[in-house]
């Protein structure tokens, strides 16, 4: 087995700031253990970094420090929240992802080395992804869970992938990592032994005299000599996610940075899961409760992350935010099961209704729901009556009025005026720009006595001089005038 493992030394902050993009001169921030007088510094941002405020500090030495630092407590709570949503999304890259107690995250990934070409490449891959969700994580790879729990703890990004050279790796290891609290840090420093290796030159009985059990039990299981179980973390079956911003946001398109850290995070439950969004619902909270909504629409399930992206981005430039936003949340909404399908060298029928799909679904996140529409034929001779707007995308063969569409013996002109143009006459016979000469007909409409719309004519294929075919018709009543209805070329 092959454990890949994520530690996100700064989590306790990024729940907290993710959501903007940090420029250098942002706020002091620092992430103090409770509200109480006596409470020390968690995790600090850069700004707090350069003022010489530090983890393990306490809050009071810290203001001191920074005169402007800003100060919140931790959120255990939205930390296992975030901790749970990571898991989701890594489950697009292996079928067993674990949550450990100590907030690492562990994937098996030893089945999934193949599949994304190789232990380099889907490290590689995961580190890119993880950071453009907003989180600073140290990931390691190791035959066992807890040495790649270790290795990530250190700041070690190593790719050990054989037991042979992980007693090795391990040896080079601080021996604080074997134990959890100060009383066995500091008798394992009054022997001498600094590191891993260093305890292992140690007699274990001694060790487990002295140190207690726990401490060999550890190194074994790093070692892969005892067994370490995890227990497997469940995708949920629906997903939502919210996102403090780390200063009010009053510009809607600004608001698309952390919406697209919620999405990648949404995306990547989806690809878990096997499933697309539909109706995803996002929620921009601004102060004292007030909530704009915005849910896109969409014409078939997805899970792509730019299309989404750039669907939000419409729909944000035409949103008027009623004052500044202070949080994001999203909601997948129902979710369909979406299907995966080969790729093909050139393009076929169903890349190109997937292309169309997305810009009906692009045009109507800019310029609104009822922006644009699609046809469908109607049961109905009459020519100007024989199609009705649709929903963009709307097949007529699934509907039951399709089985009643009239049969015609010719063929009919995609282009139809808005209303038909009369023709002049000389000699009765139909005349633009000079004479028209008729080729095909007639095809005799007569229908419309039902709904007090009645027609009654015959229809000609006809051509003028510069040889563009035209659609004609003569009214069969006592006028018998001369009408062109469309165009063939």
């Amino acid at each position: 087995m092959l454990w890949l493992a994520l530690h996100l030394p700064l989590l306790p902050l990024e729940v907290f700031t993710r959501g903007g993009q940090s420029p250098s001169n942002a706020q002091a921030i620092a992430i103090t253990s409770s509200v109480e007088s006596s409470a020390t510094v968690v995790a600090v941002n850069r700004p707090a970094q350069a003022c010489g405020v530090i983890a393990g500090m306490s809050v009071s030495v810290a203001c001191a420090l920074a005169s402007n630092l800003h100060t919140l407590a931790r959120d255990v709570a939205k930390e296992n929240a975030t901790l749970s949503r990571i898991a989701a999304w890594s489950l697009q890259f292996t079928s067993f992802v674990s949550i450990a107690v100590s907030g690492e995250i562990l994937l098996e990934i030893e089945g999934s080395l193949k599949l994304f070409g190789g232990l380099t490449r889907l490290h590689q891959h995961i580190t890119r992804s993880v950071a453009d969700l907003g989180f600073n994580a140290s990931i390691a790879c190791a035959p066992t869970p807890l040495a790649a729990q270790w290795f990530a703890r250190s700041r070690m990004n190593l790719r050990v992938q054989h037991h042979d050279a992980l007693r090795h790796a391990l040896e080079k290891l601080p021996a604080a990592l074997l134990c959890d609290n100060e009383t066995t840090r500091n008798l394992l420093e009054n022997f001498g032994a600094r590191t891993i290796g260093d305890c292992q030159k140690l007699p274990r009985d001694g060790i487990a005299r002295r140190a207690g059990q726990r401490l060999l039990t550890n190194l074994d299981r790093a070692l892969g000599v005892s067994p370490d179980p995890r227990l497997p973390f469940v995708a949920p079956q629906t997903w939502s996610a919210a996102l403090p911003l780390p200063a009010p946001v009053a510009n809607a398109e600004a608001l698309l940075f952390a919406a697209r850290r919620l999405l990648a995070e949404l995306c990547g439950w989806l690809a878990a899961t096997g499933h697309g969004v539909q109706r995803p619902k996002f929620e921009f909270i601004h102060e004292k409760q007030i909530v704009t909504i915005i849910t896109l629409e969409l014409s078939s399930a997805t899970r792509e992350l730019d299309h989404l992206s750039t669907l939000l981005r419409e729909r944000l430039a035409r949103t008027e935010l009623p004052c500044a936003a202070i949080e994001i949340a999203i909601a997948s909404g129902r979710v369909t099961p979406l299907a995966s399908r080969n790729l093909t060298f050139l393009p076929d029928s169903a890349g190109q209704v997937e292309s169309a799909s997305r810009f009906v679904e692009k045009i109507n996140a800019r310029l609104g729901a009822n922006a644009i529409c699609g046809l469908t034929p109607h049961a109905d001779y009459r020519p100007e009556r024989a199609w009705r707007a649709c929903q963009p995308g709307f097949n007529s063969s699934d509907s039951a009025a399709s089985s009643q569409i009239p049969t015609l013996s010719h063929t009919r002109p995609l282009w139809l005026l808005t209303a038909p143009r009369p023709l002049r006459e000389t000699n009765a016979a139909p005349h633009d720009d000079g004479p028209l000469s008729l080729l095909a007909g007639p095809e005799r409409v007569e229908a419309g006595w039902w709904d007090g719309q009645h027609v009654a004519r015959d229809y000609f294929v006809a051509r003028n001089k510069a040889q563009s075919l035209l659609w004609i018709y003569r009214e069969r009543d006592i006028t018998a005038r001369w009408y062109v209805h469309g165009f063939f070329s």
